[in-house]
């Protein structure tokens, strides 16, 4: 088994190093053209695939460090060189993930060359879940796929909310009610194979931050797909199905089915923790360094307690923030029980932390971090969606209450 360890290994700190120098050269000096013009950065996706940090080889590579620590080095130093560059780049892994995680060797052999592209042509893949009126409720979906056994085809029709690469994507892997009388176990999730007729994007939505990565609704109007779509495949998916007719879980909702989705979201949580813990980090450094070079009253203003002990502070948080991080990333990858809902634990802490730690650099900066002229204002704004996606905070704290009480709290 592999012990928990707070040192780094060489891979770990070779991987974190060329991560960050990638961010310093050459998204930090792209970050505020693209925030500006609110469009996706296909220069700096291409530059990324062409250093190799762009593709699926460097995920496996990420995901293969046995700690499971290294994903979430690669997530903090992009997303401490830009968010929305971050999650331009990195966004495709939603999908990615959901292809590993559920598809059959062939499906994940055919579709995950095609989430990426190539360097001289990168491509973009879309996780797409969210709706209207289903966010946190996912038994609330209502996009529905029916199964056409004489074409050997799924038919999806819905609609998608706030999908990060929403109609943009090359491959769009969409999730779908099969069995609208099991709510959340009546579920399945689908590959939508590039220029599939009937799958719309909709305008590209403005946003308060991350405004370079691109987020739009997604609509599904008779979208006919091959059934070796269905990830996992049919069988499964009816073995599944009739497990959940019989019964299996009903009742509590804590069930095989609602286990393995809750520790999915528990093993994907602590990366989306570690990007807000580099939005955070880039905020704290920039306000420590301002503080020492500016002067009020004769005196760096570093010399003030009040500046020095809020510095203090958000340094502290940082580096709590990220031991939830890592202490939950080793967990999930050497397989300990989420028995406090620590996945969760660790978005949270991290997500709320952002916020104060962004909000406080621009306090600390005053006017000067009110404006563009200095990339605070930029931090705080792309800081606030990590107490909002993934999971609300306020989810957050429903799941890990209802992990540590072992009661139904609503």
């Amino acid at each position: 088994m592999v012990e928990f360890s707070l040192a780094l290994d060489d891979d770990q700190r070779e991987l974190r190093d060329w991560v960050h120098g990638f961010a310093r050269d050459v998204v930090r000096p792209a970050a505020a053209e693209w925030d500006a013009r609110e469009e996706t950065p296909w220069p700096v996706i291409q530059e990324a695939a062409r250093a190799g940090l762009y593709g699926f080889e460097f995920l496996a590579q990420a995901w293969a460090d046995p700690t499971g620590i290294a994903i979430n080095l690669a997530n903090e130093e992009l997303f401490w060189g830009d968010a929305g560059i971050g999650m331009s780049i990195f966004g495709t892994t939603l999908a990615v993930a959901a292809i590993y995680g559920s598809g059959t060797p062939d499906q994940m052999v055919e579709w995950l060359p095609q989430c990426y592209g190539d360097a001289d042509e990168p491509k973009l893949a879309a996780f797409a879940t969210t709706e209207p009126q289903a966010g946190s409720d996912v038994a609330g979906m209502r996009t529905r796929a029916r199964y056409d056994e004489a074409a050997d085809e799924w038919v999806l029709n819905g609609q998608k909310a706030y999908i990060t690469n929403g109609g943009i994507a090359a491959v769009h892997v969409v999730t779908a009610v099969v069995d609208p009388d099991l709510g959340s176990r009546g579920q399945a999730a689908f590959v939508v194979p590039p220029g599939t007729p009937g799958l719309e994007g909709g305008r590209k939505l403005r946003k308060l931050g991350l405004r370079a990565s691109h987020t739009a609704d997604v609509f599904l109007d008779d979208v006919r797909v091959p059934g070796s779509c269905l990830l996992g495949g049919k069988e499964r998916l009816d073995e599944r199905l009739a497990r959940a007719r019989e019964g299996a879980g009903a009742g509590s909702g804590r069930g095989p089915g609602s286990q393995a989705a809750m520790r999915t979201f528990e093993l994907t949580r602590p990366t989306v923790g570690a990007q807000a813990i580099g939005i955070a980090r880039a905020a704290y450094e920039h306000a420590l360094d301002y503080a020492k070079d500016r002067v009020a009253f004769g005196r760096p203003i570093i010399e003030n307690q009040s500046i020095a002990f809020a510095l203090a502070d958000m340094r502290t948080e940082i580096d709590a923030a990220r031991l939830l991080v890592w202490r939950a990333a080793w967990m999930g990858k050497t397989n300990q029980p989420f028995d406090a809902a620590e996945g969760s634990m660790s978005k949270l802490k991290a997500g709320e932390v952002a916020v104060a730690v962004t909000d406080k650099a621009v306090q600390i900066l005053g006017g000067a971090g009110y404006v563009s002229d200095h990339p605070v204002e930029r931090w705080s704004r792309d800081a606030k969606i990590y107490t909002i996606f993934e999971g609300t905070s306020e989810i957050q704290r429903l799941v890990i209450a209802r992990a540590i009480s072992g009661v139904r709290i609503r």
